[in-house]
C-alpha cells in the first residue's frame, strides 16, 4: 500500500484526486480543501469512484478519519482490486490534519455523540421481541409484541427502563403449515409453556443500567440490571445491551440474551425435570433478541 504524509499533501501540486471516504455529512462536517466524496461504507462505492474518476490510470489520494481507522485502507484495496493503478493513502486522515492546525472545508466539526435527556416511550408499532426456541432435533422461532415501555435518560446516561410484552402475541415465524402453526400456538400459549390465559403480560424493570466505557458501536455499551416478571414469577435479570440516540426525539435499542423458561414454571420437556423424554426434550434455555424504539414523551 503506497503512502503520503500530511507534509507531502500540502505541498501537493500533481493534481491527484483526493476522496474523502467517509460518509456524506461527516463530509458536510468537515473535510480536507478540493477533496470529493465516496463513502467506502456504500456497497456503491467502487462505482462512485468510477463516475468521479473514470481514468484508471488517474493519480488518487484516499483518506478517512485516521486514528486507526481501516477506512482509507480499505478504499485503496477495493481500488486496487478494481483496477485503480496509482492509488496512495493518506493515513493520518483528518486527526493528523486537524491536529497540525490545517485548514478544512465543510460546517464544522461533528457534534459529540450523546444520549438526549428526557423520558420516551416506547413505539409499540415498530418495538418486537424475537424468540427462538430449541431442541436436539430442531428449533422454532418468532415474534412477541411490546405492549408498552418507557426509557428515562438523565445527564446523558439511561437511568431506568421498563417494558411489558402481550404474551397473547406470540407468533412462529417458521412453521408454513397453518395447522402445525395454530398447534404450536395453542400449545405456547397453554400451561405447558406460558400460561398466557392467567398471565397475559410479561414485564421487564430495568432499576440500574451500567454503562460501559470500553465499547465501540455497535458493541453493548450498557448492562441492564433488574428483574423478569413470566407467568407471575419474577426473577433478576441482568443483559448487556446497545442503546443509541437516532435524533434528539429518538432512541433505539437492541439486546440478546438467554432466558431459563423453568425457572418461571414453564417445566414442559426438561431434560433436567422429565426422564426418557427422547424426541419430546426442549431446551430449557429460549433465546430473546429485544429491538425497542421509543419516541420522546416530555
Amino acid at each position: 500500500m503506497k503512502t503520503i504524509s500530511a507534509a507531502e499533501l500540502k505541498i501537493l501540486k500533481d493534481g491527484a484526486a483526493l476522496i474523502h471516504v467517509l460518509p456524506e455529512e461527516h463530509y458536510a462536517c468537515g473535510h480536507l480543501p478540493g477533496a470529493i466524496n465516496a463513502c467506502v461504507y456504500e456497497m456503491v462505492f467502487v462505482d462512485r469512484v468510477a463516475e468521479l474518476l473514470p481514468d484508471k490510470n488517474a493519480a488518487v489520494i484516499v483518506y478517512g478519519a485516521g486514528g486507526g481507522s481501516l477506512d482509507a485502507a480499505t478504499a485503496a484495496e477495493k481500488l486496487g482490486r478494481a483496477g485503480y493503478t496509482n492509488v496512495r493513502v493518506f493515513e493520518g486522515g483528518l486527526t493528523e490534519w486537524r491536529s497540525l492546525g490545517l485548514p478544512t472545508d465543510g460546517a464544522g466539526t461533528e457534534a459529540a455523540a450523546m444520549t438526549p435527556d428526557g423520558v420516551f416511550d416506547v413505539d409499540t408499532s415498530t418495538s418486537i421481541v424475537r424468540w427462538t426456541g430449541r431442541n436436539l432435533f430442531n428449533h422454532h422461532h418468532g415474534t412477541i409484541k411490546l405492549a408498552g415501555g418507557r426509557i428515562v435518560v438523565g445527564r446523558g446516561v439511561l437511568q431506568n427502563a421498563r417494558f411489558t410484552l402481550d404474551m397473547y402475541s406470540i407468533a412462529c415465524e417458521d412453521l408454513v403449515d397453518t395447522g402445525y402453526n395454530a398447534m404450536l400456538i395453542r400449545h405456547l400459549r397453554d400451561d405447558d409453556f406460558f400460561a398466557v390465559d392467567r398471565f397475559p403480560i410479561a414485564e421487564f424493570v430495568c432499576e440500574r443500567a451500567e454503562p460501559l466505557a470500553a465499547c465501540t458501536p455497535g458493541t453493548p455499551n450498557y448492562v441492564m440490571h433488574g428483574s423478569i416478571t413470566l407467568r407471575g414469577v419474577t426473577r433478576p435479570l441482568s443483559f448487556p445491551a446497545v442503546i443509541a440516540a437516532a435524533d434528539a426525539d429518538h432512541l433505539t435499542g437492541q439486546a440478546q440474551f438467554e432466558l431459563d423458561r423453568t425457572q418461571f414454571g414453564s417445566h414442559y420437556g426438561s431434560g433436567r425435570l422429565f426422564a426418557f423424554l427422547g424426541k419430546h426434550v426442549v431446551n430449557d434455555h429460549v433465546h430473546l433478541h429485544l429491538k425497542v424504539q421509543a419516541k420522546r414523551s416530555h
